[in-house]
């Protein structure tokens, strides 16, 4: 039997999809790409198609035997989803709708969802359990929670069992150095540290050196996107071994602040990185990371690399990949 990876050509889509099949799964990876790469699939079988589309679901389920998904196929940015709500919930929300229909009637019974820290919202304690109440300020965070609403709901209804996994800051480079973060289609962090470095930018502009944090500057949990991988098969393993539907938090349960990102690729590019100073962004929390004992518990999963590591993973692919994966080999 196989997986299905929708969204499987985007950045952390492709890296689940590597090491499933690393480790023995067979692969199917389903994108639009959209904003996807066919070279980050390496190789894997992949159908091009949209996950709305019912019939071309269904027979993708039926031609390769797939008796589990997992979905990371949405719309991620949260400052566009602002600006146009109704792309982030006909797609995040609509299709991801139509996606769970096809696959509960096609048999399929085991889906692992990429999900979001942005369900929190501002923290109101640190750090962020599963416990701590919704609060989405964004219409990306509401479309992932709805998501885990409808999920709920089919697993009462079909025997859909789903876990879902919300995210704090995804960073970092396959250790294979063949995949990474396609930063043209990203507004995060280290990547836009990473253009600083290669002088793509001129300056990175750090938003906010007045919060009540240990060096002034924001401070967010940065997980490799190795972990995140890690986690999507150790979700996909608790369901098969008959867990129940739940929610679980990765991160690392710490926070590294904007400068010591920074100092972190200074150190990890040999390059002395210009930053500019600039005020906060409104509804930019000062510090965000997220409690993983639930994670321990329920997948016998934790972070393994650091921010080191990760700033130097992503050093590695973008130094090598400045223009991602129109680099040429």
């Amino acid at each position: 039997m196989a997986v299905l990876v929708t969204g499987g050509a985007g950045y952390i889509g492709a890296h689940t999809a590597q090491l499933l099949r690393q480790r023995g799964r067979d692969v199917v990876v389903y994108d639009s790409l959209e904003l996807g790469r066919r070279e980050a699939t390496l190789g894997a079988p992949l159908v091009v198609g949209d996950i709305a589309d019912a019939d071309l679901v269904k027979a993708t389920v039926a031609e390769h035997g797939i008796d589990a998904v997992v979905h990371f196929a949405a719309y991620k940015a949260a400052g566009e989803s602002v600006e146009r709500p109704g792309k982030y919930f006909a797609t995040n929300v609509g299709k991801a709708n139509a996606l769970f229909d096809a696959v509960q009637e096609a048999g399929v019974r085991h889906l692992v969802f990429s999900s979001t820290c942005a369900v929190y919202g501002t923290p109101q304690s640190l750090p962020v359990d599963e416990a701590h109440p919704f609060g989405p300020e964004s219409p990306y965070g509401e479309s992932k929670r709805m998501a885990e609403t409808m999920l709920g709901w089919y697993d009462r209804a079909h025997g859909l069992r789903s876990v879902s996994l919300r995210y704090f800051n995804a960073a970092g480079a396959s250790a294979s150095g063949l995949i990474g973060e396609d930063w043209t289609v990203t507004l995060n962090l280290v990547p836009l540290v990473m253009k600083a470095a290669l002088g793509r930018i001129p300056e990175l502009t750090v938003f906010g050196t007045d919060y009540p944090t240990r060096d002034g500057t924001g401070v967010r949990d940065y997980v490799h996107v190795d972990d995140l991988a890690d986690a999507h098969v150790r979700a996909l393993e608790y369901l098969e071994d008959g867990g129940e539907t739940t929610a679980i938090n990765l991160g690392t349960g710490v926070g590294s602040t904007v400068r010591e990102v920074v100092d972190a690729a200074r150190a990890a590019s040999g390059v002395d990185i210009p930053t500019v100073d600039a005020p906060r962004r409104p509804g930019d929390p000062a510090a965000v990371y997220g409690d993983n004992r639930r994670a321990q518990e329920l997948l016998g999963w934790r972070a393994d690399r650091n921010l080191d590591t990760i700033v130097a993973s992503a050093w590695q692919w973008h130094s090598t990949h400045p223009d991602g994966y129109d680099t040429p080999g």
